[in-house]
């Protein structure tokens, strides 16, 4: 009986953490890290102020949490849609389309959650820079393996520069996500799409492998 006692305890907890990060990584996509509070999370989930300060002890604590719900999040919603395509070419598409639709269809209210924080915080030093920086540094990872695999596959020209390649589709995606974010529009997301699919296509041995032309919903922003 102690024990069932205590496990619903702490699921009790576990559900109390969840709810606070999901309202958090919400609030900070638009707000900022800064914007956070533990008392202001508890108050608008109608919930004890002591028992979201024992969760997380701190604002550091949050806003460091809140980047983990984030990255969590944008596992889910671009990384494992790239995984579900085998590697090559249709791959780094399928990583753009799955990119494209997490800024677009507003996973986080602000857009891109680590557009919007890295730019908070990248003058800045502390664990929650450092939290940031270590969550890009992987994306940029995971971009330039996404590429190389589709080199090794014979899908790319043997002399493509992977990290430019890289970064060129990465800037062409956080550029879309700014401007669709400031103009309330989704034009930046046809242009970036187009860009994209030129790049590739160029680099591509078989450009067959690509669409001819981008899709791209044609539902306005709320």
């Amino acid at each position: 009986m102690v024990l069932v006692r205590a496990d619903g305890r702490v699921e009790r907890g576990n559900q109390t953490r969840r709810t606070v990060l999901g309202r958090a990584v919400q609030i900070a996509s638009v707000e900022g890290l800064e914007g956070l509070s533990l008392g202001r999370l508890a108050t608008e989930l109608g919930l004890s102020k002591s028992g979201v300060f024992a969760l997380f002890g701190s604002k550091e604590e949050l806003q460091l949490a809140t980047v983990r719900a984030a990255v969590a999040v944008y596992v889910d919603h671009v990384l494992r849609p790239t995984r579900s395509v085998p590697p090559g070419l249709r791959r780094v598409w399928r990583l753009c389309e799955a990119w494209t639709a997490y800024s677009r269809e507003r996973v986080f209210r602000g857009g891109c959650f680590f557009y919007a924080a890295t730019a908070e915080f990248d003058a800045r030093s502390g664990k929650v820079h450092d939290a940031l920086a270590s969550a890009q540094t992987g994306w940029v990872t995971f971009v330039e393996q996404t590429i190389d695999e589709a080199r090794a596959a014979g899908e790319l020209a043997p002399d493509t520069d992977v990290r430019q390649l890289a970064f060129e589709v990465i800037a062409f995606l956080e550029l879309a996500n700014a401007e669709s974010v400031l103009q309330n529009n989704n034009l930046g997301y046809d242009k970036a799409a187009r860009s994209i699919l030129g790049r590739l296509r160029r680099a591509a041995t078989d450009p067959t492998l690509l669409p001819d032309t981008p899709h791209q919903p044609d539902s306005p922003m709320a």
